[in-house]
Parts: structure tokens; C-alpha cells; sequence
């Protein structure tokens, strides 16, 4: 049997191969656009990794815009904050949630364990708390920050529908009561339906209402990279659910997608979109990570091609059928960038470029050399699709020598049109807004 010290080692070997591996493309928008170039796969026996150290920020130091926009911590001093909701008074609320420690875990896991640690997006316990931010006297900072509720399962996304605050946790939705104005929830969180859990390898969930707040869309990401623990696991998963709050029912609304988190409604057309994260160990250029147009009953691929018909002969045994229905994502937005965040800009703050574009979070690469992500990206719409050239909006997260002040994740708009950025791995929100002449 192998002896701790043994295991130890052979894991520390195995990380130290994976760094060595050959890079990818260092253009920072290389894998962008409806039509990307996609290479061959490049198969290894130990993937690549690369681990951006977390430092923090300092002082004064923040993230960069483009001319002409100022940013501004918002909120700091938070743990692990995730996801983000305006409120009708323009009250913020902030999940706070963080991977944890897996109970005798596999070589694999502890592989990820320690990847994962180094990269500070884990803990032996989760915050899981909700905190509510307010700027009462808009000045840009939030004045007030206090625990809004506690105790709830891993929260990540929050979708308001009148009077019914639902949040998705890492094992389905449950609702708390919200009046406006209120600083606390004034009631328990009630269960409103179960969303596939176990082994959770992908755990963040989100959940966003339809316009008529009649349909609940929620997310959940795959319980593995390419189904290497079995089909069974990933029943129900890989997939949008829309769920109807009030008879506690759901149905897969799409499925094929490995990750999907960000979730919005286009403004022109009014279609829900996704931003959704792909597999790894296919090289450090594939496979890239998408935001697209979600169908009723469609079908993106996952595990057994991606990015349309592009089959991956490490899923055995294939299925044909589905390969050839899978639909062709709208966008992609560069191989392993972790693109979770996503916001239609429906304000009239920014100037008139921005308008009905999108803004991604792309949380960064932990298995890619050099660095993918790390930053926020700003892709422009006409006539509901994507058209123009994409933008590193807000980056400034990674330092001079390769490590990270911070990571972004959930994006929103708040009541001016500024745009808010939750940023975990640097324990703050940072707020962007045009400068005032």
C-alpha cells in the first residue's frame, strides 16, 4: 500500500509534469467570436496546469477600465462573495459561498483539492450567507453591509419575484420573504425544489425568473469533466431547469450544456441566453467556453461533442443520435476562461456603444498557461445577436508577475447603470461608472 509520504510525492510529481506542458495562445481574445478557429485535441496524460497565486489588493489599488469610466470599491471585507441581485431600492444582495474540502477523496480530488486551495477558492466550510449592501447617500460606496441570511446551503444565484426572494443553493431553490426596504429576511427559507446534488462536482447553481415571474430557470453544472463517473451520475444535470414555483414542479428546459451559470433574457429578442464553461484536458486552446441562445428542448453536445458536431473520442461509447442534434453555441469566449458572470446592459448610463451588449465575468484559468480570464469582457449586440468586435472591459486582476489580486464572477447593473462586479477571489464588489464631467 502506498504510504502518505508515497502519495504525497506522486501527487506533487504529477502537478509538477502538468506545469511543464506545452502553452496556448497568449492573444487575450484568441477563441472569441461565432465562429472560432478550434484546433486539434491535444491528449495528455496529466493535464496543464497553472495556478494564479492570490495576493489581494492593497491600499488603493483596483481593477482597470477603459477611458472615460471610473472604478470603485463598493464593498470589501467579504467572504468568497459569488453572485449578485439589485433590489427595486436599489439594495444589493451578495452571495457568499466557496468550494469545499471533499471527505476521502479520490487521487483526483485531492489533486483538485490542492489546486484549488492554492488558488484560495476553497475552505473546510462555506460562508453561506446572503449579506445586503446599501449606498443610502450614492456616492458609489456601500455604507451599510450587514448579514441579510445566514445558514443557507451554498447560495449563489438570487431571482426576486414580487414578494418571494428565491435563492438556488447547491441542492435546489428555496424561498425567503423580502418587503422592500427590508435589511434582514424576516422569515425561514422554504424548500421549493430539489435539484440533482450528490457528488456535486460542479455545485454553483443559479436560478432567474422570466419576465412574468410565472417560470423559474435554474442551472446545474455536470458532475464531472467528460461523464468519467458514469451516465447515472449525470441525470438531470448539464442542463437549464425550468421549474414552476408555485405547483414545486420542473422539467430539463435544455441539456448538453457541461456548466452553464450566468443566466439573462436578450432585450431585442427577449431569448434566454447561458454562459456556459467547457471541458478540459483537450489542450490549452480548446475546448472554449460559450454564451448562447437557450431552446426549448435543445441539446449542445455534452459529453459527447462540443461546440457543435465536434465529437470527443474519449466519451465511450458515443451516440450519433444526439451528436447530430446537437446545436452549434451562438459565441465563444475563449478556451478555459471559467466565463460565469453574464449581464445584458439595459440601462442608458454607458454610452451608446454598450447598449444591449453583454458583459461577461470570466473567473480564470487554473489549467492553462498563459492565464485565460481573469477579467470582465464586453461583447456588443445589434438586432439581438452578437456583431462587433469583443472588449476587455475591466481587467487589472492579475499582477505583473502572474498572480491574482482577485477573480470576478457575477456581474449585474445596478439602479444608475453602473456596473456592479463581484470579485471573490479579492473579497470585494467593484462598481464601474462613467466618469462625471
Amino acid at each position: 500500500m502506498m504510504t502518505r509520504t508515497l502519495r504525497r510525492c506522486a501527487l506533487g510529481a504529477t502537478l509538477l509534469l502538468a506545469a511543464c506542458s506545452a502553452g496556448g495562445s497568449p492573444d487575450a481574445l484568441s477563441g472569441f467570436g461565432p465562429e472560432p478557429k478550434l484546433p486539434p485535441p491535444s491528449h495528455s496524460l496529466i493535464p496543464q496546469v497553472g495556478i494564479a497565486k492570490p495576493v489581494g489588493w492593497s491600499g488603493s489599488e483596483a481593477p482597470r477600465a477603459p477611458e472615460g469610466f471610473v472604478v470603485t470599491r463598493f464593498a470589501g471585507a467579504l467572504a468568497h462573495p459569488r453572485w449578485l441581485l439589485v433590489l427595486p431600492n436599489g439594495d444589493v444582495l451578495v452571495a457568499e459561498s466557496s468550494s469545499e474540502k471533499k471527505g476521502k477523496p479520490s487521487f483526483r480530488d485531492r489533486a483538485a483539492n490542492l489546486l484549488m486551495g492554492r488558488a484560495g477558492a476553497i475552505e473546510s466550510t462555506s460562508p453561506n450567507r446572503i449579506t445586503l449592501l446599501r449606498d443610502a447617500d450614492g456616492d458609489g460606496v456601500a455604507e451599510v453591509q450587514t448579514p441579510f441570511a445566514e445558514n443557507i446551503r451554498r447560495p449563489f444565484g438570487m431571482t426576486l419575484v414580487g414578494e418571494n426572494l428565491y435563492v438556488a443553493q447547491d441542492d435546489g431553490i428555496v424561498r425567503l420573504p423580502y418587503r422592500t426596504g427590508d435589511m434582514k429576511a424576516t422569515g425561514p427559507a422554504e424548500r421549493i425544489f430539489d435539484l440533482p446534488a450528490g457528488r456535486n462536482h460542479h455545485w454553483t447553481k443559479n436560478v432567474f425568473a422570466s419576465p412574468d415571474g410565472k417560470t423559474l430557470y435554474a442551472t446545474v453544472g455536470s458532475n464531472s469533466n467528460i461523464g468519467e463517473n458514469g451516465m447515472a451520475e449525470e441525470e438531470g444535470r448539464a442542463a437549464i431547469w425550468a421549474i414552476d414555483p408555485v405547483a414545486r414542479t420542473g422539467r430539463v428546459f435544455a441539456s448538453g450544456l457541461r456548466n452553464p451559470t450566468g443566466l439573462d433574457f436578450e432585450p431585442v429578442t427577449g431569448a434566454l441566453w447561458t454562459a456556459v464553461n467547457e471541458r478540459d484536458e483537450l489542450g490549452p486552446d480548446l475546448v472554449p467556453d460559450y454564451m448562447t441562445s437557450v431552446r426549448d428542448g435543445g441539446f449542445y453536445g455534452w459529453p459527447y461533442s462540443y461546440y457543435g458536431a465536434n465529437v470527443d473520442q474519449r466519451v465511450q461509447p458515443q451516440k450519433p443520435d444526439l451528436v447530430a442534434k446537437a446545436l452549434k453555441p451562438d459565441y465563444a469566449l475563449g478556451a478555459h476562461t471559467a466565463s460565469l458572470g453574464l449581464a445584458f446592459y439595459k440601462a442608458s448610463a454607458f454610452p451608446e456603444a454598450y447598449r444591449g451588449g453583454v458583459f461577461i465575468g470570466q473567473h480564470g484559468s487554473w489549467n492553462r498557461k498563459p492565464y485565460n480570464g481573469y477579467r470582465v469582457v464586453f461583447i456588443p449586440f445589434r438586432e439581438g445577436k452578437p456583431s462587433g468586435t469583443p472588449q476587455v472591459f475591466l481587467d487589472g486582476f492579475l499582477t505583473q508577475t502572474g498572480e491574482a489580486h482577485g477573480r470576478p464572477v457575477g456581474v449585474a447593473v445596478d439602479r444608475t447603470g453602473a456596473l456592479l462586479v463581484a470579485d471573490d477571489g479579492g473579497k470585494a464588489i467593484w462598481r464601474v461608472a462613467p466618469k462625471r464631467p
